[in-house]
Order: C-alpha cells, then sequence, then structure tokens
C-alpha cells in the first residue's frame, strides 16, 4: 500500500516539504506503540534519511525506541557522525549492527531458485537473514528510511536490501553480492528487476511478511548546477512503492552520454568516502561510459583503507583488483575468500578488467594509503596535490569541462548519487 507519494523530475523538496509528507504517512498509518526505525549510515548522508529519522523522532517521541542503522558491513558511525547525519535524535537510541555475529536466519531461498534468476552462474541456497532486533524488539512498526539511487549489486539500492543487507548477516550479504558480480553488474546497474532482486523479493515474501515494515524511500540527485535536489518521497509497504521510486531514480539520476568518455574526474567527498570498498562506486557507476583506453582519475583525499572491515581490507590486500578470472581463480583456490564472497564480489567490481585505467590520488598523512599500497592492489596512484592543480574541483562543472590546455575531462563531484552510461553499453 502507498502511505504517500510526491515526486517527479521536476520536484525539489525542502525540509519542510519531506516533514509535511512523512507526518501524512504516518498520520495514515495510525497508532503505534513501539517502533524501529532503520536508516542507512553516515555513508549515505545525502538520502535526507537523517533528516527523516529525525522527524520521525520527534513525531513518535519515547514510543521511537531504537535506532538501528543499516550498517551492513561498514563500521559503526561515530559520535560527530551520528550528531551531524541524525541531529537532535537522542545517541541513546542508536544501535550498532554486527553483521557477523548479531543476526537471525528466517529461512532459505532455495537453490534451484538462484540457479535459475542468476541463468545458472550460481547454485546455492540464500539464507534470509536480519538483526535480531528486528524480530526480538516486539516492535509494531519498523521504518526502513533510505534512498533509491543506481546500484552495483542489486541494480537499484534501497527498498527490501536495507533489510536483507542492511541489517543482514554475513553470508546473506556475501552470497548475495557475489550473485551479481557473476550474473555481471553492468547487465544490473539501473535496473529495478534484476536476479539479486528477485532473491531479495522471495526473501520478502516468506520470511519478511509478518514484520510490520514501511519502507520510507527518497530519490536525490545533482541538478543542473551541481546542487543536490529531492526529486521524490515514496511511503509505503510493498513492492509498489519501491516501483515508483526506481523509476524516478533511473529519469534523474541517470545519466546517458553521447559518446564514449576519454578521461572521467571523480571527486570522493572525504566525510564519506575512507576506503576504496566504498571510493570505488567511482568505478562501478562510470565504468559503462569509459571507453576502451579511457582513464579514470580518482581524487581520494581521506583514503585509509580497502575494506570496511579488518577481513575483507585483508583479502583485498591480498588478491587486489586484477579481474574476473584472477578472483574466480582465487575463489576456487582460497577457503577464506569462498568463505567471504562479499569481498570476492568487490574485488570483481573494482576491476575494469583491463579496459580503462584507474588512478587513485590518496591524501597524503600518515593515515593514508601509500602508493606502494595503492599499485599492490592493481591501481595506479597519483601524487593529489599535483592533480588538484590540473583538476580544481571548485571550479569545475558536473560533466564535460574543457581545461586550459584544451584537454576534455568529465567532472562528477557524488558518484553515489548516480550512473553514468554510453548507450552501447547500457543496452
Amino acid at each position: 500500500m502507498i502511505y504517500y507519494e510526491n515526486g517527479s523530475a521536476q520536484t525539489n523538496l525542502s525540509k519542510a516539504d519531506l516533514k509535511q509528507g512523512l507526518y501524512e504517512a504516518l498520520n495514515r498509518l495510525g497508532e503505534r506503540q513501539k517502533i524501529l526505525a532503520v536508516p542507512p549510515d553516515y555513508t549515505r548522508l545525502p538520502s535526507r534519511a537523517g533528516e527523516l529519522t529525525e522527524m520521525t523522532w520527534e513525531y513518535y517521541g519515547e514510543k521511537l525506541t531504537d535506532i538501528l542503522p543499516a550498517l551492513g558491513t561498514h563500521t559503526p558511525m561515530t559520535v560527530h557522525q551520528i550528531d551531524h547525519m541524525f541531529g537532535k535524535t537522542p545517541k541513546s537510541l542508536i544501535r550498532d549492527h554486527d553483521w557477523r555475529n548479531d543476526v537471525a536466519t528466517l529461512g532459505e531461498v532455495p537453490a534451484e531458485y538462484i540457479r535459475e534468476v542468476s541463468e545458472g552462474k550460481v547454485d546455492f541456497a540464500w539464507p534470509a537473514q536480519v538483526n535480531r532486533l528486528l524480530v526480538e524488539g516486539g516492535f509494531d512498526l519498523i521504518l526502513s528510511i533510505g534512498q533509491v539511487v543506481p546500484h552495483e549489486v542489486v541494480g537499484m539500492a534501497n527498498y527490501n536490501k536495507n533489510i536483507l543487507v542492511g541489517t543482514g548477516g554475513s553470508e546473506g550479504i556475501n552470497k548475495s553480492h557475489y550473485i551479481g558480480a557473476v550474473y555481471g553488474m553492468e547487465r544490473m546497474m539501473g535496473r529495478a528487476d534484476t536476479p539479486v532482486r528477485r532473491v531479495f523479493n522471495y526473501a520478502t515474501e516468506k520470511y519478511l511478511k509478518d514484520l510490520p515494515i514501511v519502507y520510507v524511500l527518497t530519490v536525490v540527485g545533482v541538478n543542473e548546477k551541481g546542487q543536490q535536489q529531492t526529486y521524490g518521497l515514496f511511503v509505503g509497504d510493498d513492492f509498489d512503492v519501491f516501483d515508483r521510486a526506481a523509476k524516478l531514480s533511473l529519469e534523474v539520476n541517470f545519466v546517458m552520454v553521447e559518446r564514449p568518455l576519454k578521461k572521467v574526474v571523480v571527486w570522493l567527498d572525504p566525510t564519506e568516502f575512507k576506503s576504496t570498498w566504498l571510493g570505488n562506486k567511482s568505478v562501478y557507476r562510470t565504468r559503462m561510459a569509459i571507453a576502451d583506453g579511457g582513464e579514470l582519475i580518482v581524487l581520494a583525499p581521506a583514503l585509509k583503507e580497502f575494506g570496511e572491515d579488518k577481513t575483507i581490507d585483508r583479502l583485498i590486500r591480498k588478491y587486489g583488483y586484477f579481474g574476473t578470472p584472477h578472483t574466480l581463480n582465487a575463489v576456487s583456490a582460497d577457503p577464506e575468500l569462498r568463505d567471504n564472497l562479499g569481498a570476492a564480489a568487490h574485488l570483481i567490481h573494482g576491476s575494469s578488467e583491463g579496459r580503462f585505467s584507474i588512478t587513485y590520488y590518496p591524501g597524503k598523512g600518515i593515515e593514508n594509503l601509500t602508493q606502494e599500497e595503492i599499485e599492490s592492489v592493481g591501481f595506479q596512484w597519483g601524487d593529489i596535490d599535483e592533480a588538484l592543480q590540473r583538476y580544481d574541483v571548485s571550479h569545475l562543472k558536473e560533466g564535460f569541462n574543457t581545461l586550459p590546455d584544451g584537454e576534455e575531462i568529465y567532472y562528477i563531484s557524488s558518484p553515489a548519487l548516480g550512473l553514468w552510461a554510453y548507450r552501447d553499453r547500457f543496452e
């Protein structure tokens, strides 16, 4: 059922608009006594989910007893991040999700179904796992809050992914990422109907039906002026609410370029991107737009690690981003990598498969990744001071720019908010 919807390619929702829409939906839901909010973590700051969570607390007061950021494999939020994202919401409500230990398995999606939707590329059952708090907390409303945007693992982010991955367990997260990787991320990004989404939908229909989940979905993008704009707010409890948000997201978050791009320059905001686990969105979201033999320049001043999880970080360092055949051979040979298929999927996603070059420009602080570390995983390294002199991000505009020496580049300031493709690679 749809409780509220407001969105179009021309819509520009203010904070007051979001509050009005959310409260209209909550009024329609009727009286509730114990509420859990499941927003994303700080890595999804532009989603407006932090503000919507704060509005939820203002609406329900003490009836909002718990807030469980959908960390997935990410590190827990810091006090600063909580304050910045959730405003005046009491920090005492925040719960940390432990994806390796604190989960309940609700059931399995059978192997034969996964084999069918993946076109025979994988052959294993998939466990529907969520944080125990969802099933043991006694809630009569679970608000899953987040942003629908093109995504490398599932096609379009959010909806039941926020629950089944964001609060999911290691086996479920690892296997879902691997399904998407071996099926082919370029076959899925920007699409609402994908093998991974079908697995999530199967699990939702079978195993989440008794949980009182209502989805609060935003659509946020970067407009022609280079400013973040909220194009839509959708609230509902079934696939229809996601489908409507996904259609709008494809309209406003997807850029079809007229020709393959020879050089793409991506800025990774230091408040959001500290790892290649997150920073490789610069690779995922641009890969279908970059020409064969092209260049991807990644300006990453806060880059300090590869994985947000220590085990995954170590596996990335061990195997690097050297393409699909290399990674699949490693999966076959190493039981630890087989037990961390999410890491294997990430290694596949982060490689250009030799089609274009990827150069990371990390900061020069003591915590930043070094040239040796960057090059050891298969990326090229560049000097960030020299890069910022040439690519002055304070003066670049979104999209095509011509530098003083005549070189043409394509600039992206927020890779997580979009998907770029050349028509021949998207169809």
